[in-house]
């Protein structure tokens, strides 16, 4: 894995056009870690996300007895058919917000001792409406610090003691996610009901989880605004192929638009399970050529002039709209961007963070609860932005450099949260091809 220095300087990008094959999808890596090690059966798992927030699930599931092996880039699960065969153990998750919160869940009913734990953010980021929804159905969920934030106590608990829970939508689709992924092992015989209190962010992310869910012998039936999940054994599919992550084809796609084109990113394309594949729709919405097929997708600049501001509503695709933040300095007016009041609980506060970052660079940025928006600068000004531990805003913020000066990464390591080798892949989309060779290695330590 390439190793960064401290501060890494991105040259000024001038144009950038090829193509990039993308790393595993992130959210599709660790729903299908947990339930493959859940599944009846072994599973191989071909194209996994090999990042910091795959191996502390990894980790995990293995100090819980579940096994491990690799051959030729083909990761094999022995499935513990729904019993972790140890019962009594510490689990550190990072800041991998989608295993912390499904192993949560998982962990709940299944009659052990844990101890859940992370990094300090992760003390920092709200869990108490998944712990709520879990101690009403008869979970001993407890807290070993501030309430309402990890880490957190499990007690045994096998039985759960309702047919119905509800939890709310509006703070992270995680928790949604973690509670359908476990219902089906503790479920009642005639199915448990979880309801969605409130609006649902993020809902694709949740769509993903059903779907793969599906894949796994599981069907979850839709009433409304309700999920009823069957009390079912999972069973492995056999072989399960982990598709490109959408949200880091935002950046590529992003680069295409903004620095001329084309660039194409493969490994995802129209058929999906990520919602993140939407962020297409959006450059268009702009005015970039798009191009959307099997397994590709592609962008490049538009035909006439500068891309159009935007104002939108992402809450389907929070963490692709980060992207469009940085896009809308290349704009021909402001951007805004509506309902990404999540921001607020994940790596960071993103939207304090993406609006300090910008401002550095030049533009005017207003900031509500949960909206953004972006006045680009007449011209962007060489900067060194702050990253704040967060992977995203280090791969957002390095698009910045198609503005004509340098841009100080402070902390590149960050992207080894899920995409390790990102600044790799930017440079080699970079032209020249001389220029992009000699970067690459003075950028190396």
């Amino acid at each position: 894995m390439t190793s960064w220095p401290a501060v890494l300087t991105i040259d000024p990008i001038h144009r950038a056009s090829g193509a990039v094959r993308l790393p595993g999808s992130k959210s599709i890596s660790n729903r299908v870690l947990l339930l493959a090690a859940l599944a009846r059966g072994e599973t191989l798992i071909d194209g996994l996300l090999e990042a910091d927030d795959t191996r502390v699930m990894r980790e995990a599931l293995s100090t819980l007895g579940v096994l491990f092996s690799e051959s030729g880039g083909t990761l094999r699960v022995a499935g513990c058919s729904g019993t972790f065969l140890v019962r009594e153990a510490n689990l550190f998750l990072g800041n991998a917000g989608t295993a912390f919160r499904s192993l949560t869940a998982a962990l709940a009913f299944s009659g052990g001792r844990y101890v859940l734990d992370g990094v300090p953010r992760m003390r920092e980021r709200p869990i108490a409406d998944l712990v709520d929804a879990l101690n009403a159905l008869g979970a001993r969920i407890a807290y070993r610090g501030q309430p309402g934030y990890p880490p957190l106590q499990i007690a045994p608990a096998t039985e759960l003691n309702a047919d119905r829970v509800s939890v709310r939508g509006d703070v992270s689709s995680q928790f949604l996610t973690g509670l359908l992924m476990a219902a089906p092992l503790s479920a009642p015989q005639r199915g448990l009901e979880i309801a969605v209190d409130g609006p649902l962010i993020s809902r694709p992310y949740v769509d993903m989880t059903v779907t793969l869910m599906q894949r796994f012998g599981v069907t979850v039936e839709r009433r409304g605004d309700a999920f009823v999940v069957p009390r079912e054994a999972y069973t492995s599919p056999g072989r399960i192929v982990v598709e490109g992550d959408a949200s880091g084809a935002s950046y590529f796609l992003a680069l295409g638009a903004i620095a001329g084109g084309p660039v194409r990113v493969l490994g995802v394309g129209r058929d999906s399970v990520q919602g993140d594949v939407r962020f297409i729709e959006a450059l268009a919405a702009m005015g970039a050529q798009t191009d959307l097929g099997d397994d590709y997708v592609e962008a490049s600049a538009p035909l006439s002039g500068r891309l159009r501001g935007l104002d939108a509503d992402f809450n389907h695709i929070p963490d692709a709209a980060m992207t469009l933040a940085v896009v809308a300095l290349f704009a021909d007016g402001p951007t805004t961007l509506r309902n990404i009041g999540s921001w607020r609980v994940k790596e960071t506060d993103r939207i304090t963070a993406m609006a300090t970052e910008l401002r550095k660079l030049g533009a005017t940025v207003e900031e509500g609860p949960d909206w953004l928006r972006v006045h680009p600068p007449t011209r962007i000004v060489e900067a060194a932005v702050d990253t704040y531990d967060d992977h995203r805003m280090a791969m957002c913020l390095s698009l910045a450099a198609v503005g004509g000066r340098p841009v100080h990464i402070q902390d590149p390591q960050c992207v080894s949260k899920t995409f390790p080798d990102y600044f790799d892949k930017l440079a080699s989309l970079v032209s020249p091809p001389a220029k992009r060779s000699m970067k690459r290695d003075q950028a190396r330590s």
